[in-house]
């Protein structure tokens, strides 16, 4: 049986096989389409059914060429009034309508169909009757899914959506991406990572290889970077919680790495706080420790120095004591050097031997600047070459590995006894503001220690 209904022809063929005729030629045509087609003539009969209408329902042309609509048979009868009525309203309507309904297949399946309809017109160009072309919607349903949710991710979304290449270069970024890294969405597109990123991108490439060779990880890293385009110009310290999914193309027999879709979020805030919170946690911890150790010394000059290897542990690599000898209104502080950590290792704070001659410090030193100014002095090398730190500490007479210093001044019971100075290395950080505050409860007890002493200030 034809894919139409034939008229006038017959299926038994002579000695010699004809050309085909325009009845044959249309339902070749009908059957060789991807799409499911049928059409109805002016009376809602239909006169038309290809292989793939078959294929999605299961009826046949023979059984479906003939019937009045889809009543009874292609449709639920509770349906079939209103979908008969939707798809011979194309009769009357201009260009192509498009409708969306559910279809019976033969086995009593229901499947969600889009149609496309528009009206066949005769010679006298009146409507003849409707042509109608449908599909399954589930997979163009998906399809437009899996493209709203790209575009959300890309346009949208709240975190960063990187899409990365199999040679580790952002193929696609999204706005929120885009602004993180500091570059426009297209600027930064085929880049090494390693211009983005400065501190980090060993670790990200570390992470992009291994999904692209093993496969997602079972959960978000978090990871500590710094992005080289910043406003100030200065690397900008940034932790993100990143996840990544291996992309494959979905054509391929053998899964075919695309690249990776890189999925961050930004949780500085959030780290620095729990970052600052352990620290003042474990500082307050240190400071009573360091009080009950101390209490336990006979010598107050011990006690003290007690004090500052508690204080030393996470906040400094060395610590110094410098007391005033005394000074005149008109002269400026001179200070003695009484105890030191040592100069070439960490090791505790003890006493040194030969105290009593002044240290012979540069004007402008921050030490006598926290005398004069009875607060605290935060200075730094930077980030100078080695041979120009060592220079720099030792003209200020302080271990050749210091590069941030912090002094802060000794005072009890309204005098000025001396100051302690707090140093770290190029592997620290700079002394902050809340370091000053720690330094300043420190150096309170080791004042209040070496005021038991005996050590007078000026007042």
């Amino acid at each position: 049986m034809s894919a139409s209904r034939r008229s006038g022809t017959t299926d038994e063929l002579g000695p010699e096989e004809p050309e085909p005729g325009g009845a044959e030629l249309l339902a070749a045509l009908l059957d060789g389409m991807d799409a499911a087609l049928c059409a109805f003539d002016a009376d809602g009969v239909v006169t038309h059914w290809n292989r793939e209408a078959e294929r999605i329902l299961g009826w046949s042309a023979e059984e479906a060429v003939g019937r009045q609509g889809f009543a009874g048979w292609a449709v639920r009868t509770a349906d079939a009034e209103e979908v008969e009525a939707r798809l011979m309203s194309s009769m009357e309507a201009h260009g192509r309508q498009v409708h969306e309904f559910a279809l019976l297949t033969k086995d009593g399946g229901r499947v969600l169909v889009r149609t496309q309809s528009a009206a066949v017109r005769g010679g006298d160009g009146k409507p003849s009757g409707v042509y109608c072309a449908f599909s399954e919607v589930h997979a163009q349903i998906d399809l437009e899914r899996s493209i709203a949710l790209s575009e959300a991710l890309l346009e949208n979304a709240s975190w960063g959506v990187v899409l990365v290449d199999a040679d580790l270069r952002p193929a696609v970024a999204n706005e929120h991406a885009a602004r993180s890294l500091g570059m426009g969405r297209t600027a930064l597109l085929g880049r090494p990572l390693g211009e983005l990123l400065g501190q980090g991108v060993e670790e990200l490439e570390s992470a992009l290889s291994h999904v692209l060779a093993e496969g997602a990880p079972p959960a978000p890293a978090e990871m500590w970077v710094s992005v080289r385009a910043t406003e100030s110009g200065e690397p900008e310290r940034r932790c993100w919680r990143s996840g990544f999914l291996r992309l494959a193309s979905p054509l391929a027999e053998e899964p075919v790495p695309l690249g990776v879709a890189w999925l961050f979020l930004d949780v500085t805030e959030a780290r620095q706080t729990e970052q600052e919170a352990a620290q003042l946690r474990f500082r307050s911890q240190q400071l009573h420790r360091a009080a009950r150790a101390a209490g336990e010394c006979e010598d107050p000059m011990e006690a003290a120095t007690v004090q500052l290897d508690f204080a030393l542990a996470g906040f400094a690599d060395h610590a110094l004591i410098d007391l005033v000898a005394g000074t005149g209104e008109e002269e400026p502080a001179r200070l003695i050097r009484v105890a030191a950590t040592p100069a070439g290792a960490p090791g505790p704070c003890l006493p040194v031997a030969k105290a009593g001659l002044p240290v012979r410090y540069l004007e402008g030193h921050p030490a006598p600047q926290c005398v004069d100014r009875v607060g605290s002095v935060r200075t730094s090398a930077g980030t100078a070459p080695p041979d120009r730190a060592r220079e720099w500490a030792a003209a200020r007479q302080w271990p050749e590995d210091s590069v941030h210093a912090l002094c802060t001044v000794l005072r009890s019971r309204g005098r000025t006894l001396g100051v302690v100075t707090f140093l770290r290395g190029a592997s620290r950080s700079q002394f902050e503001r809340a370091d000053a505050t720690y330094a300043e409860s420190v150096s309170a007890r080791v004042a209040a220690s070496l005021d038991l002493a005996g050590v007078l200030g000026p007042g």
